[in-house]
């Protein structure tokens, strides 16, 4: 029967705990979110969501069409503007979505014969574009820049070190500026996912990069999302001028992808300007994570020490993480649920989301929950 092996890998996903399964939610939902990656809690912000009617309003409901033929528009340059000076680099290059940012970055930049040095936990994304390149990729083992610099020490010819640089699953920050020291030491360009970073890490939330010193550099490549701190949808590539030219007309992700919506064009301008005006929001973000880790780890749960805005809770198992979340859900709180394969170590978490718009009450509010649902 066509698809049969289907049904065998869906009874092995059953039998651990594995199962996926899409849950809508009401636009009115009473729950407390701790689950999305709306880090700033800018996704129903009056001024975002005039932003994004604005746009739609002026340019209609899509972009009609890949960038290069008619998909581009006044408001993607001026959000591509906007994004590389907040950021500190000389150009950016909108997509649609983060995914497809990352895709076209290492894509483009890991052509044949070239070595792809990834990290071993990096995202999904990242994974996919080494997957992808045409260069030949070796994996290293996690935030470890002495193996990046054995790795690229074995090559000769050009190169990429692809990072995080705050990691989805446990909220730890790449060590940037070691990682940059090797890449410099050989010669390799450095590609880093800044997506749990803009808006939380550096001055202002002006990303991990920045607050490493590393925005600008010429070596130096950063993709971000648009639809986290900056509460829309969509992604960027920022870097050099030449590199994003050369994305223009060899990422595929690109060319051949129509171009990221009007509104959600609108809708990140805004938010960024937003944040522009209310640096404070990003040291709210990170203060409410810390927060989060001291109320939790005080109660007895093993929880991660973020380094951005992520707090990771340990589950003794996939299926025990999942009841866990649900019962959270059941009382009131929205938490992620993190299982093999989204866990490169295996072990099951709840992941939860500091955001800047948390208020005292709903951190202390949070915890009890947790407490009282722990497996």
């Amino acid at each position: 029967m066509a698809f049969g092996w289907i049904d065998e890998q869906a009874e092995a996903r059953r039998r651990a705990g594995l199962v996926r399964t899409l849950r809508p939610r009401a636009a009115d939902s009473p729950l407390l979110d701790l689950a999305s990656n709306d880090y700033l809690g800018l996704a129903h912000h009056p001024e975002v969501t005039e932003g994004a009617a604005a746009a739609a309003r002026t340019w209609g409901g899509g972009s009609t069409g890949s960038r290069l033929v008619t998909g581009t528009t006044e408001l993607h340059t001026e959000l591509e503007r906007e994004l590389a000076d907040f950021c500190g680099f000389e150009a950016a290059l909108v997509f649609s979505s983060g995914y497809a940012a990352n895709l076209a970055a290492v894509t483009a930049l890991g052509p044949h014969g070239s070595l792809v040095v990834s990290d071993a936990g990096n995202h999904a994304s990242l994974i996919d574009g080494c997957r992808l390149a045409r260069g030949t990729t070796q994996v290293v083992g996690h935030a470890d820049p002495e193996a990046v610099a054995k790795a690229l020490g074995t090559h000769e010819g050009e190169a990429i070190v692809v990072s995080d640089t705050v990691f989805s699953v446990d909220g730890d920050a790449a060590p940037l500026a070691a990682l940059a020291e090797a890449c410099r030491e050989h010669g390799a360009g450095l590609v880093v996912d800044d997506a749990h970073g803009l808006g939380v890490l550096g001055d202002g939330g002006q990303g991990a990069p920045y607050a490493a010193g590393l925005a600008g550099a010429p070596d130096v490549v950063v993709t971000v999302t648009l639809s986290k701190s900056l509460g829309s949808q969509g992604g960027a590539v920022l870097g050099p001028a030449r590199v994003i030219d050369h994305l223009v007309n060899a990422a595929r992700t690109f060319i051949f992808d129509t171009g990221l919506a009007p509104a959600a064009a609108g809708a990140a301008l805004a938010a960024l300007r937003l944040l522009r005006r209310e640096p404070a929001r990003a040291a709210r973000a990170r203060a409410v994570a810390a927060e989060l880790h001291a109320r939790l780890t005080a109660a007895g749960h093993e929880a991660v020490r973020p380094d951005a805005a992520v707090v990771s809770v340990r589950a003794p198992s996939p299926e025990q993480a999942v009841r866990w979340a649900a019962d959270c859900r059941t009382a009131g709180l929205a938490v992620g649920c993190f299982r093999p394969p989204s866990v490169p170590d295996g072990i099951s978490r709840l992941r939860l989301t500091a955001r800047a718009d948390l208020s005292g009450a709903e951190i202390e509010r949070a915890v009890r929950v947790i407490g009282e649902t722990r497996p």
